[in-house]
């Protein structure tokens, strides 16, 4: 589909109804013309995320978009505004668009053809987990009862879970002191490391039961970041240990306990 500056101008008014196949055309254009036209697309694109309303029409975008391009588009649109204006939207809005990503995670990590998606599914993860920053535990303290119950629902749901709980760890642990106030990043890993236990009884839990090789794979990624800083009596008052030499002995998974012991 091409289009006409004219055209193209559309996309940021505001009054009308996105057109989001103009959007898709838009954003093709961007990463795949050269010259006047790129140049043009880029002009729309960064006036458009700019604008302080661009953020009302994700959830338009993510859903009637035809291109992955577009979807990561929105999505740094919505990354944007969590980092630097959440506090300045309405608290019904917030609610609003953490329900939403929520749901999108997981009907997108519940589906068939993960794989299709994983990318995509990975980019929402991170969007997610900048949502939990903001809102965690003040105004969301079920965060991890909810994600720990979630968990045990579907083992699908479970693995992308895990590599949820292991950005916030690293993001919390590992990269806090990037745009995050001291007393912030305090206040999380204390959270975080008051409700550990339920944390480590699902993966525990997971490292027992499951045979799924990709679920134990990303709990042991997952218990790898955690490792860094949770209390020693985790470690050598617990079955951890035994249920990881266990691990060990099989051939799935000795790539990522072998990181484990080299490491520790």
């Amino acid at each position: 589909m091409s289009f006409t500056a004219e055209q193209a101008m559309q996309l940021l008014d505001f009054s009308q109804k996105l057109d989001t196949a103009l959007l898709d055309a838009v954003v093709d254009c961007f990463y795949s013309n050269i010259g006047s036209e790129q140049q043009l697309a880029q002009q729309i694109l960064t006036q458009l995320k700019e604008h302080p309303e661009a953020w009302t029409r994700v959830d338009t975008i993510l859903e009637f978009s035809s291109k992955q391009q577009t979807k990561y588009f929105a999505l740094q649109i919505l990354e944007s505004l969590i980092r630097t204006r959440w506090k300045a939207i309405p608290r019904e809005q917030c609610e609003g668009i953490k329900k939403y990503i929520v749901g999108l995670v997981i009907k997108l990590s519940t589906e068939t053809n993960l794989e299709d998606h994983k990318m995509y599914l990975s980019k929402l993860n991170i969007i997610l987990v900048q949502i939990v920053k903001q809102e965690w535990p003040r105004n969301w303290p079920t965060f991890i009862s909810d994600i720990v119950g979630a968990s045990k629902t579907s083992e699908s749901l479970c693995t992308n879970n895990m590599a949820i709980l292991k950005l916030l760890s690293e993001e919390v642990f590992d990269f806090s002191s990037g745009d995050m106030t001291q007393v912030k990043a305090k206040h999380l890993k204390d959270s975080m490391c008051s409700e550990f236990s339920q944390i480590f009884q699902l993966c525990i839990f997971v490292m027992d039961s499951s045979e799924n090789v990709s679920l134990v794979g990303a709990t042991l990624e997952t218990l790898l970041k955690f490792l860094n800083w949770i209390p020693l009596g985790y470690i050598f008052e617990t079955k951890l240990v035994s249920t990881l030499v266990y691990r060990v002995c099989n051939p799935h998974y000795t790539h990522t306990t072998h990181t484990h012991t080299h490491t520790h």
